[in-house]
């Protein structure tokens, strides 16, 4: 049984002869059928071939009976409407139609023979030999040697931008065919190229990694074609749609295939036509397929960290270029994920941050890190503890607890703790006249403290100043000696400490100096809990 229908017979004729490919030409024949791309393409040329050649048939004793010429309305009102269907030379030729009985015999002998053998003047050869097994197989060959874990796929192709130029010539020169037979075809019609791609690619593939494809999945193989022969198809577009084509820093073109579409949206026919031929040439060489790429979603790690140092930073500490301290908070746990996970790269993140003299200590601030293109991505919980234990048997800096692979969505639960929870610290403070344990047993009374802070002067140079109004909720005091106390207190998140107890100049109104009339300043200061109820605990 033929895959295309009576009505259809001229679209073959024109597209076969022009050197189209049969699944390209199924594809403009509006054929949805995902089993029928599948077949060889060897076997859909012959049945094109056969549908040709019965039609031909057909019609051999009608055309003998065939009294009066075409009609010659038909020709001359379409002459009437050439200014929208000029080709390069000034006007589209008259192709056979349903009605051209004199020249179909031509016409159909030329289609018996002239797809094969030829790269496709539409996809390129996309739809040829980057259908079949061998190729299939590299890509797998591929993806093995990567070495990723991964339960399903999903499959991503990247096309050269000619190929929506070369698609819109085909389809001009389709449409005056279905036109002539008094049959609409609009561009939504035609069977896009990547999705026949997939649906021919997809199953080969599923079969060759033993996994099903999965449009959800994380785990992505990708392909990124080019046809250096053709580049050039594209350039005549922006002269004639110069707002569509503005360099980008991140693009190494200007003819991009968004930019293609959008300027082949924009341009009329005929001014389409005056540049390129309708239907497209047959190109010498096939597509090359430039890149084939793996690709996993990230995975995100969190938990909590005590930090023991007075000299380590939360994240690596570079001025100008030049490394102040040698190791950081986040690469001392880092090391040990990306090692495991196999990652290209991360990003961490935490619920807040302290100072690189600044101890973090009770329960650990919270934090997450975002494992870029990991290769390993299935962790036992048992995994998990060892990996945890060996973090914290490489530093006495550090200490991680409650590590676990958690969701992109649950890391803003961590984020949202940075403003609207509480967080309590210890600070060791002088000052510079004697204190009694009368002086400062007041503080110890003071609830719900407002405070104006201005950005501090340490900070201002990468936050933008303002004043902020930020909650003392409570504070108890601790008589140490004449010059020294020690200051509990329990503060909204995103408070300056160390700027409460010394003023900054009188940046932060009020402060412990002003409260106690002389002069304070923090000698240590402790993050003793950061009250964010996340990630969850883990049992020892």
């Amino acid at each position: 049984m033929s895959p295309v229908a009576e009505k259809d017979r001229a679209v073959v004729q024109l597209l076969l002869g022009a050197g189209t490919c049969p699944r390209c030409v199924l594809r403009f024949c509006s054929v949805g059928s995902q089993l029928l791309y599948r077949h060889p393409q060897q076997d859909l040329l012959k049945d094109l071939q056969e549908f040709l050649r019965n039609s031909l048939e057909q019609e051999g004793p009608e055309c003998l009976e065939v009294a009066d010429p075409p009609c010659k309305r038909l020709r001359l009102e379409h002459q009437e409407e050439g200014a929208a269907e000029l080709n390069h030379n000034g006007a589209i030729p008259q192709l056979p139609s349903a009605g051209d009985t004199g020249n179909t015999g031509n016409a159909g002998n030329a289609a018996l023979h002239s797809s094969a053998g030829r790269v496709c003047n539409v996809c390129l050869g996309i739809l040829q030999e980057f259908c079949e097994p061998d190729f299939v197989k590299k890509v797998c060959q591929k993806v093995n040697s990567a070495d990723y874990q991964f339960t399903s796929f999903v499959f991503s192709v990247s096309l050269p931008p000619q190929l929506s130029v070369r698609e819109r010539a085909a389809w001009l020169g389709v449409k005056q065919q279905m036109r002539n037979l008094g049959l609409p075809l609009a561009k939504d019609d035609i069977v896009q190229l990547k999705e026949v791609y997939k649906w021919i690619i997809h199953p080969q593939l599923a079969e060759e990694l033993g996994v099903p494809a999965d449009g959800k999945s994380l785990f992505e193989v990708s392909v990124v074609f080019a046809h250096p022969e053709t580049d050039e198809e594209c350039h005549f577009l922006a002269t004639a749609c110069p707002d569509c084509f503005k360099p980008a820093k991140n693009k190494q073109s200007v003819f991009t295939r968004m930019a293609v579409i959008k300027a082949l949206e924009r341009i009329k026919e005929e001014d389409f036509l005056k540049h390129f031929p309708c239907p497209p040439s047959s190109p010498k060489n096939l597509c090359d397929a430039l890149e084939i790429q793996c690709n996993n979603g990230a995975v995100f790690v969190a938990g909590r960290y005590n930090k023991y140092s007075r000299n380590l930073p939360q994240t690596p500490w570079i001025i100008d270029g030049e490394r102040k301290l040698e190791s950081s908070v986040e690469e001392l746990i880092s090391e040990h994920l990306m090692a495991e996970f196999k990652a290209d790269s991360f990003n961490f993140s935490s619920s807040g941050r302290e100072d690189v003299d600044v101890r973090t200590l009770g329960n650990g601030r919270p934090f997450a890190m975002e494992l870029v293109n990991p290769r390993r991505i299935r962790f036992s919980a048992e995994e998990m503890k060892r990996l945890q234990q060996a973090i914290n048997d490489s530093s006495d800096k550090i200490q991680v607890r409650d590590l676990q692979l958690v969701t992109r969505e649950a890391i803003g639960r961590m984020k949202e703790g940075e403003e609207e929870k509480t967080k309590t610290y210890s600070a060791l403070i002088w000052t510079d006249k004697a204190i009694q344990r009368e002086d400062i047993a007041f503080l110890d009374d003071i609830k719900e403290l407002r405070l104006e802070q201005k950005t501090p002067l340490r900070v201002l140079h990468r936050r933008p100043l303002a004043v902020r109004c930020r909650l003392i909720h409570s504070m108890s005091s601790e008589y140490i000696d004449q010059h020294h106390f020690r200051l509990h207190l329990r503060t909204q998140a995103g408070t300056y400490i160390k700027e409460f107890v010394h003023g900054d100049f009188g940046r932060t109104k009020p402060n412990i100096g002003s409260l106690l009339n002389r002069t304070a300043d923090i000698l240590e200061l402790d993050v003793e809990s950061v009250d964010v109820d996340w990630p969850p605990s883990l049992a020892d």
